[in-house]
């Protein structure tokens, strides 16, 4: 699950708007902007929450559910470390 704040998080992060989220996503920008104004969770049908997930991880985001191992805890979003040139991964500065 995503919640409503990872979303507004992983666009601030990307420097990204809704708009470019609903293109890069392909769902309407109405949807972004109903996903994004609810309280907690975000809802919808699955499949368009999938493609929004998988839009924020392609643009370079990391979505941390409750869960996941982060040493302080909580949910929250990172971006990821790109990879090198050559394709081997490089380590955080």
């Amino acid at each position: 699950m995503i919640s409503a704040g990872q979303m507004r998080a992983a666009r601030a992060l990307l420097g990204i708007d809704q708009k470019t989220l609903a293109e890069r996503s392909g769902v309407s920008l109405a949807t972004i902007q109903r996903m994004e104004a609810s309280e907690g969770h975000v809802r919808g049908v699955v499949e368009t929450l999938t493609k929004v997930i998988a839009a924020l991880e392609d643009l370079g985001v990391e979505l941390i559910g409750e869960n996941a191992q982060s040493p302080a805890g909580g949910r929250g979003v990172r971006l990821r470390t790109p990879p090198a040139r050559d394709g081997s991964a490089q380590s955080p500065r």
